[in-house]
């Protein structure tokens, strides 16, 4: 055998080396923990579903999943921060619907499409209308009779300004072609605090705070804000009944660095979607009022893409500002 010869067979081994090296690597993931980045404080409604599929996650990968909960900057610190992290499958950013709507309000510190690679859908998280037990609106349609009746004069609140469901009911003033007066909250609690106490008569709610008044009679459900009636109110109508296309809802999903390995972002999307599927998660969902939508990294990503368009137009139609 020449020289050159030699030198072929020699690159040829170390490249099938490197090639079995990398395949064994990406078939051994994970071999150390994962960070799971909430970037909520510890104690909430997203904190408690991101620890649930973090335990679900470590069960199937057999490795810990550590929840580090970094709130902050409207949940840009934490979403910076990962942006930053190396594409290697174990540091992951826990996201909510709001990561759509930021590039509307705010000059984020990253591009929302291209510095993350989108990995899998946690949750749908409905939104939800409804009033207190002194008010006259039973149905959608009363509640637009009144507010065309008395243009500005309805008020509802939110958990927040540029909450999904704040920009819901900019949405809903839009289609319906009324003018109401949104009250922002700083969170869901004080806003229901103050339906409760007649402050304001309407709020449009995430469900969890909701379902638990609902079930104890002291707020009456108008609409749910999802595109089809939910599963834990069967009988309350969707607002897309009255308003076809009409959707707003919140959701939880998990993220990563953009770069990360498809076969890393495949076997994280696997495990996701089957601890989403267990009986343990189905029945805090359940209690919860939240609905399991599993997807591929490619859907979860559309999905992610069309949020950011669709808020986007109605952040600027409406004019809406954070301080």
């Amino acid at each position: 055998m020449n020289r050159r010869a030699i030198l072929a067979a020699v690159a040829a081994a170390a490249a099938g080396l490197l090639g079995a090296t990398g395949s064994h690597a990406q078939q051994a993931y994970p071999n150390k923990p994962i960070r799971l980045v909430v970037p909520y404080p510890a104690g909430g409604g997203a904190d408690g579903l991101a620890r649930l599929i973090g335990s679900k996650m470590a069960d199937k990968l057999g490795q810990s999943v550590v929840i580090e909960n970094k709130p902050g900057a409207n949940t840009m610190l934490a979403s910076s921060e990962v942006a930053r992290q190396p594409a290697d499958g174990y540091t992951l950013l826990y996201v909510a619907s709001s990561f759509t709507i930021n590039p509307s309000l705010y000059k984020v510190p990253y591009d929302t499409e291209r510095a993350f690679a989108p990995v899998a859908m946690v949750a749908e998280v409905p939104l939800i209308i409804i009033r207190n037990q002194k008010a006259s609106y039973n149905t959608l349609a009363d509640l637009i009779k009144a507010a065309k009746a008395k243009p500005g004069q309805i008020n509802y609140a939110s958990y927040g300004q540029g909450s999904p469901a704040h920009l819901g009911g900019e949405l809903l003033e839009s289609m319906a072609d009324v003018d109401m007066t949104h009250i922002p909250y700083k969170g869901s609690a004080p806003a229901l605090n103050d339906l409760l106490g007649g402050q304001v008569e309407v709020a449009f709610s995430s469900i969890e705070p909701a379902l638990q008044l609902i079930r104890s009679n002291r707020v009456h459900p108008i609409a749910v804000m999802t595109s089809k009636r939910i599963a834990a109110l069967p009988n309350v109508p969707a607002v897309a009944e009255t308003y076809p296309g009409f959707e707003a809802i919140g959701w939880n999903g998990i993220v990563a660095p953009a770069g990360t390995p498809a076969p890393i972002v495949s076997r994280l999307n696997q495990v996701i979607n089957e601890a989403v599927k267990s009986p343990e998660v189905q029945q805090a969902y359940a209690k919860q009022g939240v609905e399991a939508d599993p997807m591929t990294p490619d859907a979860f990503g559309k999905l992610m893409k069309d949020e950011i368009v669709k808020w986007g137009e109605v952040v600027k139609k409406a004019g809406v500002k954070v301080e």
